[in-house]
Formats: structure tokens, sequence, C-alpha cells
């Protein structure tokens, strides 16, 4: 059935009328200068607009072009590569984002301006978000409670839309994607514009995957997703300010790697040979992901009001014996607001105050049931300075917030389920940094940061099966809030030909919540895990430099490192559960043209991604187990075709893991599942060699 969509807008793409429009072309100048950045990008937040060179939190931006030319099967997978980022997979359509060896509820993911809430406690849940309707993607590391209020305790990922038309522009563009290995097909539509004061930006999306593959595993059963998006906004922009209006509702169908195997062959178990065809498998997962947003701003005499309203509405269905009938329904109903002012530059002087929160009900509507029904409410106020003296950039701010969850008793079978409580959760956060510009080229950076978190609902109340994990998994229902203070310290250089970054940081948390293996299991096999707390430690850096020696070559390279330790414990469990091994990636890129008649940009890279061995793990009842190291080869190359010195197509070809190695990320759930006889080793192996093919092409209006 999804195979006509995107047949059809395969059509689209070959027969529609031609021509970019001048932004396009403007789009396509200084792609290569990566290392200028540092000085230009503006980072908004949100909060009011600062250069980065000004930023006393740790941050990154990942442009527009850059996620057009990465290969990825998802936003957080293309996002993956920069440093202090890493991603938790199952399979290869779901990621959840690691920020410096925090993921899960201790990452904030924004998007469209509020924060993304979809049941993110889950291994089996990815980020709800298209990834054709994300401009760029603001990275920022560290404890960002200030701002973002409970669950920022690692970090937070921004993504933006691309940046408004200009007065009377209107544009059509055309995307279209192809990934040999697991056969992807993928295609949006987007059409923007501005027109007497008038706003809209509306957008389809569509996408489909068949089982990968690897050398180990051949075909991996399970592994098929299919998305499909649509959004659409409307807005209005005055002197006075603007009002957008923004709907969209986002669907993925992914089936559900169980890892079972024939014990002779050593193959994956299917319920159907139909591996390379377009269609869900049992078990599967159907999650709908619909959102509202007001969003809003007001110009005052010495500043800007801002207000924000979203709705969003998180459905969640399994299925495991049939088709059409669910066993397991989750529904999460979310109300959030925001509302800050924003005051302009007085005497040197900028401030931010506001106040933020939500409202969350998560129904169960299945015979199945992991967490118990619940409600939540919270709500935060914070203030922030900052101040530019000399040389020197400070900034500060503090926040309080307070959370208050209730849980419902459930009866089955004659036994509690879940029981009945109440709990309360508050927590002051806050944060002081300091900029020093050294000259024009070099910044200093320090920052000092408290974070807090408050446990989510399947760490505090979870009884039953995570079909998605392969595991049961039991709440605590004493859990602390976590709290973390955190040291930022970091160096950059920015000139002409190079730039380069040294950022280094310690981490100090109390009661770090994770997951622990049990000696149980259940009647059908499955591990018991128990939720626990500990104190701990993290320290890392991030080192990068983009080097410029001559016009057409740039020389890319970044080094992460995280050390995560629990304080005072036996040594089996010292070291926290899913830290990311070390990685070095680097890259070299060669220009071929910049002002051809019709080939434009065109470009060339190569990349080497090298995951060291991982032995620092949670080895406790084998919670975890060490993974060997690995390196990946990448091709890429690109170009703008021109025509009478239009823009009118991109082309993105990349051939990842070039080599085919078969390889297991260290983050990746997939290695838990079965021993393999054939080849002696246990889990399902990450994909093999994959060709990805995109094309964009702007039509002229």
């Amino acid at each position: 059935m999804r195979i006509p969509y995107i047949f059809i807008m395969s059509l689209l793409l070959l027969t529609a009328p031609l021509g970019g429009h001048a932004q396009d072309r403007n789009d396509s100048t200084d792609v290569f200068f990566r290392h200028l950045e540092l000085n230009e990008v503006i980072v908004t937040g949100l909060t009011s607009q600062t250069k980065f060179r000004d930023s006393a939190t740790p941050m990154s931006l990942v442009p527009a072009r850059e996620l057009r030319q990465t290969a990825s099967t998802n936003i957080v997978d293309a996002i993956s590569n920069q440093p202090g980022v890493s991603q938790i997979t199952t399979g290869s359509g779901i990621s959840k984002p690691v920020i410096r060896g925090l993921g899960y509820n201790r990452v904030v993911v924004v998007a469209d301006g509020v924060r993304q809430e979809g049941q993110q406690w889950g291994d089996e849940h990815g980020v709800e978000i298209d990834a054709n309707d994300v401009g760029s993607v603001e990275i920022l590391k560290g404890p960002a409670s200030l701002m973002y209020g409970s669950d920022a305790i690692a970090g937070v990922l921004v993504m933006r839309q691309q940046p408004l038309l200009m007065e009377g522009e209107r544009r059509l563009q055309l995307t279209g994607e192809h990934q040999s290995n697991n056969g992807l097909f993928g295609g949006s539509v987007n059409f923007e514009g501005r027109q007497r004061h008038t706003v809209w930006n509306i957008r389809f999306s569509d996408k489909a995957a068949h089982a990968y593959k690897n050398r180990f595993d051949r075909w991996v059963a399970g592994s098929q997703y299919a998305e499909r998006a649509f959004s659409a906004m409307l807005g209005t922009e005055r002197r006075w300010g603007f009002s957008r209006l923004k709907l969209s509702h986002y669907i993925q169908t992914p089936s559900i790697v169980e890892g079972e195997r024939d014990e002779v062959t050593g193959l994956l178990v299917s319920n159907t040979n139909r591996l390379t065809t377009y269609g869900h498998t049992l078990p599967f997962q159907r999650v709908a992901h619909t959102k509202a947003v007001s969003d809003n701003m007001l110009r005052l005499k010495h500043g800007e009001l801002k207000a924000l309203v979203a709705y969003q509405l998180n459905n969640r269905r399994e299925y495991e014996e049939r088709q059409d009938v669910y066993d397991l329904r989750m529904m999460l109903h979310t109300l959030t607001f925001d509302v800050r002012y924003l005051s302009d530059d007085m005497a040197g002087w900028k401030a931010t105050l506001g106040t933020s929160g939500m409202y969350q009900h998560s129904l169960n509507k299945g015979e199945e049931r992991l967490v118990p029904d619940n409600h939540l409410f919270e709500a935060g106020a914070f203030g922030m300075l900052s101040r530019e003296v000399g040389q020197w950039v400070f900034s500060g701010g503090l926040r309080f917030d307070r959370r208050h969850l209730h849980a419902s008793a459930y009866e089955e079978d004659g036994a509690w389920r879940f029981t009945d409580f109440t709990r309360h959760f508050s927590g002051l956060t806050g944060s002081l940094g300091a900029v020093w510009h050294l000259g024009s080229h070099w910044n200093m950076r320090m920052n000092l940061s408290r974070g807090y978190r408050a446990p989510n609902i399947s760490e505090l109340g979870a009884n039953g099966v995570h079909e998605g994990t392969q595991r049961y998994e039991r709440g605590n229902h004493d859990l602390k809030p976590e709290y973390s203070l955190q040291l930022d310290y970091g160096l950059d250089f920015s000139s002409q030909y190079l730039s380069a970054q040294l950022m280094l940081f310690a981490n100090r948390m109390d009661h770090y919540i994770y997951a622990e293996r049990s000696l149980e299991q259940t009647s059908e096999g499955l591990p018991v895990y128990d939720f626990r707390q500990t104190k701990a430690q993290l320290l890392g850096l991030e080192a990068l430099f983009d080097y410029h020696p001559v016009h057409r070559l740039h020389l890319y390279s970044a080094f992460s490192y995280v050390h995560a330790v629990a304080r005072g414990v036996a040594d089996d469990a010292r070291h926290l559960p899913l830290t990311p091994a070390p990685r070095w990636y680097s890259e070299v890129k060669w220009e071929l043209t910049h002002h051809g008649r019709t080939l434009n940009n065109a470009w060339m890279a190569c990349t080497v991604d090298c995951n060291l061995r991982q032995n620092c793990i949670y080895a406790v009842n084998q919670t975890e187990t060490p993974t060997p190291s690995y390196t990946l080869l990448h091709l890429s190359a690109g170009t703008d075709v021109l025509l009478n010195k239009r823009k009118v197509a991109e082309l993105t070809l990349a051939v990842s893991n070039l080599t085919n190695r078969a390889y297991q990320h260290h983050l990746s759930r997939l290695k838990y599942t079965d021993w393999n006889n054939a080849t002696q080793r246990q889990g399902v192996f990450n994909m093999g060699r994959n060709i990805v093919l995109k094309i964009l092409v702007p039509v002229q209006l």
C-alpha cells in the first residue's frame, strides 16, 4: 500500500518544471567553510539571539546542507557523528540520542519550539519527528535545566525549521531518497511562502524500508519500518510581532526484532518469507504522534514577550499475535506552555525571565500493561542575566521546578498489578559562566551548572514485559530525583584556514538511576531488570579541528571520550551502563567545482569512523558485555546541477560501510538477543554496506 505513494512522488521529481529560486542559489554558497562557523553561527535556543562565540554553554550546530549530505535512517542517526553525541539503537529505524554518556529522559528534544513528549523512556521508542521537516539542529551539551526544566540534565537537541522566506517569495521543493541495503524509498513535498504578512508551510513525507542485512545475520527479520508525516503552518508577520499555528501528524510502523534463531542455520526466524517486501511483520508497533503548536511573539519597547502553547497526543499500539488486534496501547496526552520576556541590550545587560510547565495524562487501553495509568503536572520559573564587559561575556541564572505525579492502581487476575502512589519532586537549578575573547582568534569559556531530573513513570512504576527490549522491568516507588553538578571548560581557535576546539567536562551526579539485570527470570525465560540508584561521576572530552590548507581541500577530525563510573561500589558495578565507546571520526573533503556552468559546488569525501573497544561495562549479572573495536569506511560525493544559471537539482551519492564490515555498536540493544550457533556470536549485528542516493529539486513558481 505504500509503494504507490513513493512512485507518485518519484514521478513528480521527474516531471516537475525545474528552476531554483535565488535563495536556493544562496544556500549553495560557502558550503565548505565549516571552519568559519565558530564565529558566524547565530544560536537562538529559546533565549535571546547569541553568537556562538559568546555562549558559555558548550554547543554546536548541524546546518541544513550537512543534514542533507549525511546518509542516515532517521534524524538522530543523522547527527550521531557529532562530537559528544551518540545513539541507542533498536534496529535501523529507532534511535535515541545520547549526549556525553547520558540518554533517555536525560536529553530533551525540542521541535517546533516545544519539548517532544512521546514516552521517551523506552528503548524501542524513537523520536517521532519527520527528518525532512528539520532545517538544522542545535546541540546543547551539559545540564540545561535552567531554560528547559526537568530532564535536560544531559543536554538538549533543538530541531529547527528552515528560516522563513522574504516577502513575496514562494518555494516548492521535492526531495527523494533511496538506500540499497534495506531498499528504503523516501520522498517529501514542501510548499512554503510569504505574501502580504501571511506565511505558510505545508509538507508531506513518506518513507518505507524492508529488512536490512549484514554478513553474519543475512536478513534481519523484524527490522522493517515505515513512516508517513504531514504538517501545515499558517501565520502572520507584523511590526508588532508574529503569531503562528502549526499542526503535524506523524505515523511510524516499525516491526520488532525479537532475535529468535534457527538452532542449526543460525538464521533469524521470521513469520514470513517476504523480508524484501514493504510491509510490517508480527510483532510490530504503530505509533501516531499528533501535535498542535501556537507560537506567538509581541515586540515591546525594550524587548520581546514570547508565549507558546502546545498539545501533543502520542498513541502507541503494539501487535503481537494478530495484525488487526493490538495487545498493548498507550495514549499520552501532553499540554505544554512557555511564557518568557527577552530584554534588549541595555547598557551591556540582557535578561530573560519566564515560566514554563506541562500537564500529562497517560492511559492504557490494551490488555497488556507495562506502566500504570498516571498523570503529572509540573511548573517552573526562571531568570537569566548576561553582560558583556570588555573582552568578557558573563552569564548566569536560577530556576525552580515543582512536579506532582500520581499513578493509579490496577488489579489483574485477583492481584494488584500496580499500586496507587503519589510523588512530589522539586529542584533548584542554575548556571554561572564566562567567555573570554583572547583577541580575534581565541576564545576560552567556562561554565558551572546544576541539573535536575525527576524519575519517569517507568523507573517508578513499571511492572511488566518490555517487548521491544525482551525483558521484564520492575520500577521502584522510592527513587529520588537525580542532581548533577557539571564544570565545563572550552578553548577554541578560529582563523581563515583553521578552526579547532577542545572541550573538557566533569560531572558529579547524585541518585543516578539505572536498570540492573537480576538473577530472576519470567516463566517465558525473559530476564528481570530492577531500577536502582548510585552516586556517579562522568569525565570526558571532545576535541576537533577543521583544517583548510588549500582552497579546495578540507581536513576534519574529531575525538570523543567519556569515562563514567559509580562511586563507592564493587568493581563489577563500577562502570555506568550504556557508556559510549571512545570514538575518532575523520573526514577528507575535496571541492571539485565552485562556479561551474552545469555542476556547481561539486565535492567528494572520504570518512573514517573508528570506534574503540569498550571494556568499561556494567558487569553485574551480565547486564552488559564488552564490545570489540571496529572501523568503518564511508565515501560520498555531491553536486548542484545548474540550468541557465539556476539550480535545478542537488544530488548526493554516498556509500556507508564500504568494506561491508560486520559490527555491533556498543549501544545497540539488539546485541543482547539470542546466541547464533552458526557463527558462535551473540546478538544481531548492524547494517552492512549501504548505497544512498538523495535528490532535492527546487521548482520555480
